[in-house]
């Protein structure tokens, strides 16, 4: 009973001294509302750019036939892309759009070099010809020109180089799809010349809208193929962080008691370091919850307000509360670990500070695991923060179930372990001296 009776003691003591420490209280709970609101406001831009107006893209027509006709068609009423064939009212061509491109106006321009309908035609009808009269004219076979249509893509050099290449394969997917539709197209009107009865194949229509196909993917190793929009990923980044954060006031904390020689006290006593730090393990860890709630209000509630989408929560409200249980945790942990390294206040504000911005830089919290390089993947999966973003993930763009999140959160509680006797060794080591 002593023992339940001290550890409510410390629990209500460390409540009060948080309750009391306003400036701590609006860090805690202020700061990673702002920097929702913020970091979301600011990404929401990029993301939803090129998504709903489309890529800027200028379209030089020389060919004026089938091939530049038909893909002119394709881009024009595709709603990934916002077309233009005029620069400045003037029709476009190529030297102005290499300009405009360069310049940042457009993200891609594509050019049909004239003719390029003319020598798909011209290829095919030489190999109608050559298949026709192989028999007769086996020696003296003409040379089968490559099929010489060379259809220029210029890109912006400052965009991405995920999106360039994304851009880029679908244009080649369609253009070439064109190109053999053309060949189809003449191939059969040549066999229709030939073949005795002169009824023509039916006239391909289609729409080319229809024909160009997107697919957009982020390089990453992971089977994530759900682009996370701007609030998918910093609700639950910024939270983590805010979590994380946590160790400055609870480092600052422990740092006080030492400095004001309540620990002192407290060690005459016959508990142990652990149990003290037991009533600040508890308190920080129902604060993490409650910075949890809170974010994924603002996830829920107030981003909509501003015209953001809404925070999906996934499927297993289970597997949320089981890894924000785990991260609270880990967080606290490090909280503790981080104050008893220190020797002094400023020493631990300034350990804790840096660590996390560290942390969470590598994690993934600032920029998404996914669009970074392989080397960084690699050291990312090492930060606790990453352990606790990727199980989100899992929960909010997946919609996984508990199941998928048991490794993350399991590490996340040894994590826990591992700084609790690290700070319970450095403690011992630290009282001998």
């Amino acid at each position: 009973g002593l023992m339940i009776s001290k550890l409510l003691a410390s629990v209500k003591k460390e409540a009060l001294l948080l309750l009391r420490d306003r400036v701590g209280l609006a860090v805690l709970f202020i700061m990673p509302m702002i920097l929702i609101f913020v970091m979301t406001l600011i990404q929401d831009a990029a993301f939803k750019s090129i998504n709903e107006k489309g890529v800027p893209i200028v379209f030089v027509n020389e060919d004026k036939d089938s091939l530049g006709n038909s893909i002119e068609q394709g881009l024009r009423y595709n709603p990934l892309c916002s077309f233009n064939d005029s620069i400045n009212g003037k029709p476009a061509t190529a030297a102005l759009a290499k300009k405009y491109v360069a310049d940042g106006k457009f993200l891609v321009a594509v050019i049909i070099p004239s003719g390029a309908t003319a020598a798909i035609r011209k290829n095919v009808n030489r190999l109608v010809d050559v298949t026709i009269n192989a028999d007769t004219a086996s020696d003296n076979m003409p040379e089968l020109t490559a099929d010489s249509v060379e259809i220029t893509i210029l890109i912006d050099p400052a965009t991405k180089k995920s999106f360039v290449s994304s851009i880029t394969s679908t244009l080649h997917e369609f253009i070439s799809e064109m190109k053999n539709k053309i060949m189809f197209q003449t191939f059969s009107d040549q066999i229709a010349e030939i073949t005795p009865n002169k009824n023509k194949p039916p006239q391909n229509t289609y729409d080319a809208a229809q024909m160009i196909k997107y697919r957009e993917e982020y390089a990453s190793g992971t089977d994530n193929f759900i682009i996370p929009n701007a609030v998918q990923h910093n609700v639950p980044a910024w939270t983590i962080f805010a979590m994380f954060f946590i160790a400055i006031p609870l480092s600052g904390s422990i740092m006080k008691e030492k400095n004001e020689g309540s620990v002192f006290r407290l060690q005459t006593m016959p508990s142990s370091y652990l149990l003290l730090v037991n009533g600040k393990i508890i308190v920080y860890v129902i604060v993490c919850m409650i910075q949890f709630l809170l974010m994924l209000t603002v996830g829920l509630v107030f981003l909509p307000m501003l015209g953001l989408p809404v925070l999906a929560l996934g499927n297993s409200f289970a597997g949320i509360l089981l890894l924000a249980t785990a991260t609270s945790f880990a967080a606290t942990g490090y909280g503790v670990m981080v104050g008893t390294l220190a020797s002094t206040e400023h020493q631990a504000a300034i350990m804790g500070s840096l660590s996390i911005l560290l942390l969470s830089a590598l994690g993934g919290i600032w920029v998404p695991t996914y669009i970074m390089p392989e080397l960084m993947r690699k050291i990312s999966a090492l930060s606790p923060m990453n352990w606790a973003i990727e199980g989100f993930y899992k929960l909010f763009l997946r919609g996984a179930q508990v199941d998928a999140i048991i490794i993350d959160s399991v590490k996340l509680l040894l994590f826990f372990l591992v700084t609790m006797a690290i700070a319970s060794a450095v403690n011992r080591i630290k009282n001998k001296i």
